[in-house]
């Protein structure tokens, strides 16, 4: 009983405040309790117009983040909003609140000293506050204050108990009354109000306590959802349904008593269960994101470090991010890397992919949870797909391949080099660089062949024959490889001249990668990464810039980044590697049958890393495989699980969109500047030829079966063809594998043979003489004439 005196004592002295102040008030500001006409008639002084955060507009809602088919990927708030329009809140809704919380608000004019007076009685007989004092638009000036606040001494200010923020809260509802709708400013309020269970606004609290949209609220839930309005904590039907179900009574009696509704339906909303059933809260930050978190990551980094938004930015200002994200790419790549990789693994296998022709980001897959418990390995927060970790291997031949074909070379450029090569031009070590295959090679290939069957002495004796590395590398620039880092990697492998540039053992980036081979399915034209198509403000309309232009403002692309025919021509060389019919090829495992596929796999020194680059004219995609935090072998070579996952990846999505077909080949770029190569038949003899055609030479001893000295042949061989100018080298036999032939054996001489007589010869017989005739006739001598 002491108890309830206390209370009645307490509320007497606050009721006697409460009307001294409200003496105090209505005297100050009687010209706009005599209502606006009155009020037009005075000055105006005393109010002034309302500050700007007191706009008819509809509080920011939360940034949401699209996919450029427009799902939803996540949302950005601190405090869940979701303004609704007026016809998109329940009726039922709107009674409810009034009857509970401003039973007079369609008839005061923002002030309301009789209805002060009617809740002051109300709760001395109740003995506990079951009415406020303040009219809704008075609660609305205060919870806008307090929302809007951007420090905490704007905050304190809002809620402390004086008599000067009564006095500026009465102000400014009188002008707000003065300057809109009954209608609006009961819309704002049910925009704005907290419900708890961090729902800020009735369309996130018809979510969170029942699942439903504000517009289909029944009367039990709208008078639950009333009553928590006055003291969401003391009032939570999760914690307290017990007082939440007489709080709601509360609101159902006020309702019935205002002629909201008829006491049959009071009694029927009375004794209805509580009905909760709550809806997940919207997706929170690239955390919680539905698909693609690490291009959620990219893009919130993105917009950070190009236009300057800040986390706070997003959660406040209500923005709608349109980003380039292919959500079904997506899902097919997250997919394919924990099929071949699983979350488990110490190996992060990636799937990267951006548009040619435009630089849109696509797809970011690895097989890792987005997240930060550094206790739980499935869980990474850094960004694996964009960031520089391991080497590419031999994709970066494509670089050296690209200068020279746009130096002149052809695509059947040939040279002749032995299983380990020695760099006449680089170093390494304080020593010649040299290269071995890893397998077995023919000893004479051409540009293409080497490029698809991935011959390491084919381009180091390339890179010699470009006689420094600074070409290869300033196309890899030209094409994007370098645009997300490492910082002055290119220009630190120029200056130390480092021929291994063709083996990819540098850091790469696969989002870099991937962009630069996104050039040559664009034909030569390159574009940055931009993973955002458009940024609209609260409004809808595009958010600006102080240029007063559009802050997202398109692609960012360089036609000819690179000759159009070169890159149409490493197109058609690199199909070879993966559609089938070619001998040797490595990235034959990512073929999809029916479409025209290009690509390069690489490995790196050791299989610490692997990696394949796969593309259409549609979509250019890389895949790495590595331990990003300690060396480990990987298993076997990019054609392997590089090209496999590349193909997982991308089947189902040309099976269901198709893909066009590749430009042919440039004439002028396939035939190149080069001429026949001349024969030639002995060192000297050859030294002589190749000056008078215009080449310089290079005496090179190398590994023969020949005898020292003799002529191997020259790299380009006879018959091939080079570019005038070019180093030639003249192959010359070191004997290694010589073998002399075996002497002619001295011949044994043969003794004369002794001379036989030969057996005596019988006489011949003597015949008897003729007897003797008669004589014959002498013969006459013949006419001269």
């Amino acid at each position: 009983m002491g108890s309830r005196t206390g209370t009645g004592r307490t509320l007497l002295t606050l009721g006697g405040a409460v009307l001294l102040a409200g003496v105090l008030l209505a005297g100050l500001l009687m010209p706009w309790i005599g209502g606006p006409a009155l009020a037009a008639r005075q000055s105006t002084g005393l109010l002034g117009d309302p500050p700007e955060e007191f706009s008819v507009e509809v509080p920011a809602r939360n940034s949401v983040m699209l996919a450029a088919d427009g799902e939803v990927i996540t949302s950005f708030y601190r405090e869940n909003r979701a303004p609704v329009a007026t016809e998109e809140i329940a009726e039922v809704m709107r009674q409810a609140l009034i009857a509970i919380e401003d039973a007079r608000f369609y008839d005061h004019g923002g002030l309301d000293v009789q209805g002060t007076v009617r809740a002051l009685v109300t709760n001395i007989a109740a003995g506990e506050v079951e009415e406020g004092g303040s009219t809704l638009t008075q609660q609305l000036v205060k919870q806008t204050l307090l929302q809007a606040a951007g420090t905490p001494e704007e905050r304190d200010a809002a809620i402390e108990k004086t008599f000067g923020r009564k006095l500026r809260e009465a102000r400014l509802a009188l002008a707000m009354e003065n300057a809109y709708s009954k209608d609006e400013l009961l819309t704002r309020y049910l925009n704005i109000v907290y419900f708890g269970r961090n729902a800020y606004g009735v369309q996130p609290a018809a979510q969170a306590f029942f699942g439903v949209d504000a517009a289909r609220l029944t009367l039990p839930q709208a008078a639950l959802l009333a009553g928590l309005v006055q003291s969401p904590s003391d009032h939570d039907p999760f914690t307290d349904p017990e007082g939440a179900a007489v709080r709601r009574s509360q609101v159902l009696a006020r309702m019935a008593a205002q002629g909201y509704i008829t006491p049959e339906q009071q009694a029927e909303a009375s004794a209805a269960p509580l009905g909760l059933a709550p809806a997940a809260a919207p997706p929170r930050g690239c955390i919680e994101a539905t698909v693609g978190a690490y291009v959620c990551d990219f893009v919130q980094s993105w917009l950070e470090r190009e236009h300057g938004l800040t986390q706070e930015d997003l959660e406040r200002n209500g923005y709608v991010i349109q980003t380039t994200l292919d959500a079904d790419l997506q899902r097919a790549g997250d997919a394919a890397v924990v099929a071949t990789e699983p979350l488990e693994s110490s190996l992060a296998a990636t799937f990267t992919a951006v548009e040619p022709g435009t630089g849109h980001l696509l797809a970011m897959s690895v097989n890792r949870v987005f997240g930060h418990d550094e206790d739980d390995r499935t869980q990474e927060s850094f960004n694996l797909n964009a960031a520089p970790s391991r080497g590419a291997g031999s994709t970066y031949k494509v670089f050296v391949a690209a200068a020279a074909l746009a130096r002149g070379y052809s695509t059947e450029y040939t040279l002749t080099t032995p299983s380990r090569y020695v760099s006449r031009v680089y170093e390494e070590g304080g020593g010649p660089y040299d290269v071995r295959n890893s397998g077995t090679y023919r000893s004479t290939l051409d540009l293409t062949t080497a490029l698809y069957q991935s011959s390491n002495t084919y381009f180091l004796a390339l890179e010699d024959a470009l006689g420094s590395v600074e070409e290869p590398v300033r196309m890899a620039e030209r094409m994007g490889l370098y645009e997300h880092g490492p910082g002055g990697l290119a220009q630190r492998t120029i200056d130390e001249n480092n021929g291994s540039f063709a083996f990819g053992p540098e850091a790469t980036s696969p989002l870099g990668l991937a962009g630069a081979y996104a050039t040559l399915a664009a034909g030569g034209t390159q574009c940055d990464v931009v993973p955002v198509t458009g940024l609209l403000d609260r409004d809808g309309e595009p958010v600006l810039g102080d240029d007063g232009e559009p802050l997202v403002d398109g692609d960012r692309c360089t036609p000819e980044a690179i000759p159009a025919g070169v890159a149409n021509t490493l197109n058609q060389m690199l199909r070879k590697d993966v559609e089938p019919g070619y001998e040797g090829q490595t990235g034959r495992r990512a073929y999809v049958p029916g479409h025209q596929i290009a690509g390069k796999t690489g490995t790196t020194q050791e299989n610490v890393s692997v990696a394949f680059v796969g593309y259409t004219p549609e979509i250019a995609a890389s895949v790495m495989v590595f331990n990003p935090k300690e060396k480990e072998d990987v298993g076997g070579f990019g054609g392997g699980k590089g090209a496999t996952i590349w193909h997982d990846a991308m089947a189902p999505i040309l099976t269901t969109r198709g893909s066009s077909d590749f430009p042919p080949a440039d004439p002028a770029v396939v035939r190149g500047e080069t001429v026949p190569m001349p024969r030639c038949s002995d060192p000297f003899d050859c030294a002589d030829v190749l000056s008078r055609a215009g080449f310089l030479d290079l005496v090179v001893r190398v590994d023969s079966d020949l005898a020292p000295g003799e002529l191997v042949g020259t790299s380009p061989p006879a018959g091939g063809r080079a570019v005038p100018g070019q180093a030639v080298s003249i192959l010359v036999s070191n004997g290694s594998r010589y073998v002399p032939p075996p002497p002619v054996p001295t011949p044994v001489p043969v003794p004369e043979p002794v001379p036989v007589p030969p057996p005596p010869v019988a006489p011949p017989p003597v015949e008897p003489a003729p007897e003797p005739g008669p004589e014959p006739d002498p013969v006459a001598p013949e006419d001269p004439d």
